[in-house]
């Protein structure tokens, strides 16, 4: 079921992601949203290949290679 589109998240300021060095798992700390109005803090939680996963999704949305012609 799709959330209602005014729902987000976004990073919490001030708040650095943690990385455990033994396990790879990453902790990245979470303010959640309704429209403009603080709902809560929440920690997201990634295995290290959740977040490899994650980063490369994010790398391709953000600097997309150009399609090839042909």
């Amino acid at each position: 079921m799709p959330l209602p589109a005014r729902l987000h998240a976004s990073p919490r300021r001030d708040a650095p992601v943690d990385v455990d060095a033994g396990t790879g798992e990453v902790r990245v700390p979470l303010s959640l949203y309704s429209l403009d109005e603080h709902q809560g803090d929440i920690e997201l939680v990634l295995s290290r290949g959740e977040g490899a996963a994650l980063l490369d999704r994010l790398a391709a949305y953000l600097h997309p290679r150009p399609q090839a012609v042909g």
